[in-house]
């Protein structure tokens, strides 16, 4: 059976991080699971935290009538005013149940927004490196992606920006702490953005809408992540709980927009009709009530400052260069060497899985997710001095 030309040429080309994890699931299957370390899927070990089993117990135990049924598209009210409640306390903003719709996830969230906003060849900016399906998520709504390079230390270039908008520019995507580098961008950073496309509006009598992607938000490690509602007027939040609540199977998450944007009822009304026509309907009922009263749970940040510290201070005691993350559970190394294919062939040599940059639209850096056990974590770093060794870092 033949299938869309253009799907077959996605699959050829797409993601990187499903490839290097089939051959990870390979090698296992050869030299076994303990002798495989394979940090190439950003797929969290921790589990969800206490309150999570105590809320699905309740409910569990205390069905309520109807409570599998359809509900209205935008999700429970007591849900979404949970949500808001609590961005309302962090952005000092009066965000409100209305502005507020629940999705699957931030995937689902994402597809949301870009339907509601996009015509056929509207551009959609995406800051490099990029989570790895930004790029088939815009696609899908009929947009076109422009890459916009970062600086050195990965912070957004406001003049790369500023030369990529045009008349066609209807969005750019933010993503912080990143997918894959960690960083964090301060508020200083995002209010110069909001000047800029307040000026590129000004310009082109258009609307630009900042498409904060945030599932690692609660994620930080002493850095502040900013809310993007206090720099850019005509902004969305789209995030969800995979990574805050270690629920990454479970699908759930919103999309919260600024009450300050322009025509926000009418975007709001968008992206309810936009979540039911793409198929979604409607957010999980059960995970809806799940999550209702866990806004202000997350995992323990500190386990992931302490995969952070084990990694990014050993190989960079090893020469291998890279910015420290402030969040997230990623590093972002420079190759040691110029291909950075090359390197991660070497690596699996001794059974060390990445991912290339390439993947994410940064060739010559690779991506490792630190989201595994303590332990594997651990029995790598003789790997990686071999590793080291083997392209002349020591």
């Amino acid at each position: 059976m033949s299938i869309a030309t253009k799907i077959k040429a996605q699959i050829e080309g797409s993601s990187w991080i499903r490839k290097m994890f089939e051959e990870g699931t390979a090698l296992r299957q050869q030299y076994g699971d303990e002798n495989i370390f394979d940090f190439t899927l950003g797929n969290p070990t921790t589990e969800p935290p206490k309150e999570l089993h105590q809320e699905l117990k309740k409910i569990a135990e205390n069905p309520t009538p109807g409570m599998h049924r359809y509900m209205n598209n935008a999700g429970y009210d007591d849900t979404r005013a949970a949500v808001a409640e609590v961005i309302a306390e962090n952005c000092n903003q009066p965000v409100t149940l209305n502005q507020v719709v629940m999705t699957c996830g931030a995937g689902a969230a994402l597809n949301v927004v870009l339907k509601t906003l996009l015509n056929p060849g509207d551009e959609v900016i995406i800051l490099t490196p990029y989570f790895v399906e930004y790029k088939f998520y815009i696609d899908n709504q009929g947009g076109i992606p422009v890459e916009v390079i970062t600086k050195d230390d990965f912070q957004p270039d406001l003049d790369a920006i500023d030369s990529a908008i045009n008349s066609r520019t209807r969005a750019i995507i933010i993503n912080s702490p990143n997918n894959p580098t960690g960083v964090i961008y301060p508020e200083a950073t995002l209010g110069a953005l909001g000047e800029l496309l307040h000026r590129k509006e000004q310009e082109y009598g258009t609307t630009i809408l900042a498409i904060s992607d945030e599932p690692y938000a609660r994620i930080s490690f002493g850095e502040t992540v900013p809310c993007i509602f206090n720099s850019i007027k005509n902004s969305v939040i789209v995030t969800s709980h995979s990574k805050d609540l270690a629920l990454p199977g479970d699908r759930i998450g919103y999309l919260a927009a600024n009450p300050a944007m322009t025509d926000v009822d009418l975007f709001m009304q968008g992206t309810i009709f936009c979540n039911r026509v793409l198929g979604f309907v409607n957010a999980p009922a059960l995970m809806q009530r799940l999550v209702t009263n866990l806004q202000r749970v997350s995992v323990d940040v500190e386990e992931y400052r302490y995969k952070r510290d084990l990694l990014y201070n050993k190989l960079t005691e090893l020469g291998i260069e890279m910015v420290k993350p402030g969040g997230g559970f990623y590093l972002f190394p420079k190759s040691p060497l110029a291909d950075e294919m090359e390197f991660i062939r070497i690596a699996q040599k001794f059974h060390i899985l990445l991912v290339p940059g390439s993947g994410f639209g940064a060739p010559g850096f690779f991506r490792i997710a630190y989201c595994v056990e303590n332990e594997m974590i651990e029995r790598s770093l003789p790997r990686w001095e071999e590793l080291a060794r083997e392209v002349g870092l020591i």
